[in-house]
């Protein structure tokens, strides 16, 4: 396991060399094996906001945009994007949405704005790409016919210089449908019945090439990687081990995880490729600010919907965290490239390089965390932090990539399991996630057998 691992590190992958060796004779039909694995539906509809309020006739420049009440297209996740990502929104962005087919409005809900150090280093191809975008942290609201928005600058932004704008110019509201769950979507934990995988059968090829990095944990197209017993983990690490090394294998067993299939991820979104860093010394603990106001049966959709928002509308080559964990405890790929793999994410501006990215769906800065996410964070960062040698109770260095905190360059001690505030500051986590943080660092360590 480890020399695999080690080899895939630091190198974006052109193609699946071994891929084609590895399907099944029905996935290898080509253009009839893509007809038979339906397309994921979804969409997004971005309606750029206008000036509001008494300076309207400043036009770009006024300190109030927004968009009136207005009848749209179905959809269950709101967010704000704006031109330039190096520009920071300074102010208020509130939401009003109508439920589906009813004539009820919601109270107008805050959307967190500080979301830019949830993104790609700085120098990286990701950031560099010119399709990235500014862009609030996305809000959860269910599903949703109507909308309507405002966005206010601080008092303090509002004396600009004649022409300046005091908000990001070019806003828009992108409203996401995460479409109906596909035919193979698996069932979450918690929702009345166990998880369990969907059917594994023919593909097309993004999804196949997705599913193939994980090939040494689960079938091809598989919708979960199933849980393994400590012995059994513990036998496949010393397996990968160079033969007489003697380190202990501290791991905990590998858990749970539902596959980007699984949650129903569109391929055809995403950058093509994988891009590696060199290994995983750190976990970064993080929230998606996207309220709490969805049921665990929904975990698969909000995930599709910030997998969309990540990508189509904030121009990211694929979703930005490598692991999510919902409300009741179960846990889903993130990033395309391999669970066990060093995938390189857009999680923790600055030090996303030999770290992983661990969001919570939900916002935990006023809401306590349930005692099954915990778990969750605790039993995932035990299994992968374990693949590569850490001590979740321990400290590493990590080299800043450039931040808030932290020039580039400079060789930063981290807790192992850190959270995303230790690293740029920022409320993520949450006040009341980031608290529980000790208790994740202690039960990691419980399950490596430490």
């Amino acid at each position: 396991m480890r020399g695999f691992l080690a080899s895939s590190a630091g190198v974006t992958c052109a193609a699946a060399l071994a891929l084609p060796l590895a399907l099944s004779a029905p996935a290898q039909a080509g253009p009839q094996a893509a007809r038979t694995e339906p397309a994921v539906p979804g969409g997004t509809q971005s309606l750029p906001l206008v000036p509001l309020g008494a300076d309207r006739d400043l036009g770009a420049a006024a300190p109030e945009q927004g968009l009136g009440r207005r009848d749209v297209r179905s959809f269950s996740l709101v967010g704000v994007i704006w031109d330039d990502p190096d520009t920071e929104l300074r102010g208020r962005v509130q939401v009003r949405t109508r439920a589906t087919g009813t004539d009820h409005w919601t109270g107008w809900q805050d959307i967190e704005t500080h979301n830019h150090d949830h993104a790609a280093d700085p120098g990286t191809a990701e950031r560099d790409s010119g399709r990235v975008r500014g862009s609030t942290a996305p809000l959860w609201v269910g599903d949703s016919d109507g909308v309507e928005v405002r966005v206010q600058a601080e008092a303090d932004e509002r004396a600009t210089e004649p022409g300046d704008s005091p908000l990001p110019r070019g806003m828009h509201i992108e409203l996401v449908d995460p479409g109906a769950e596909p035919p193979s979507a698996y069932t979450p934990a918690g929702v009345g019945r166990a998880g369990r995988a969907g059917r594994t059968g023919a593909l097309n090829a993004r999804t196949a090439y997705a599913s193939a990095a994980n090939l040494d944990l689960a079938p091809l197209g598989a919708t979960e990687i199933p849980a393994l017993s400590r012995q059994k983990t513990e036998r496949d690490l010393l397996a990968g081990m160079p033969e007489g090394a003697a380190r202990e294998p501290y791991i905990g067993e590998r858990p749970t995880i539902v596959t980007r299939r699984g949650w129903g991820a569109d391929e055809s979104l995403r950058e093509g490729g994988f891009v590696y860093t060199k290994k995983v010394k750190a976990a970064f603990v993080h929230h998606t600010a996207s309220g709490n106001n969805y049921l665990c049966s929904q975990g698969p959709s909000v995930i599709r919907s910030v997998y969309r928002y990540h990508v189509v509308s904030s121009g990211w080559r694929d979703i930005g965290y490598n692991f999510l964990v919902d409300k009741c405890g179960n846990i889903y790929e993130g990033r395309a490239g391999g669970v066990a793999k060093p995938v390189l994410g857009a999680h923790t501006l600055g030090f996303n390089n030999d770290s992983m990215g661990i969001a919570v769906l939900g916002s935990y800065g006023s809401t306590k965390p349930s005692a099954a996410a915990v778990t969750a964070i605790a039993r995932l960062a035990a299994w992968k932090l374990g693949l590569y040698g850490a001590d979740p109770r321990g400290t590493t260095y990590l080299k800043s990539g450039g931040g808030n905190l932290f020039p580039k360059g400079k060789n930063v001690r981290l807790n192992v399991i850190s959270g995303h505030r230790d690293g740029f500051a920022t409320e993520c986590p949450g006040r009341l996630l980031y608290g529980k943080l000790g208790s994740v660092r202690t039960a990691a360590a419980r399950y490596q057998g430490r």
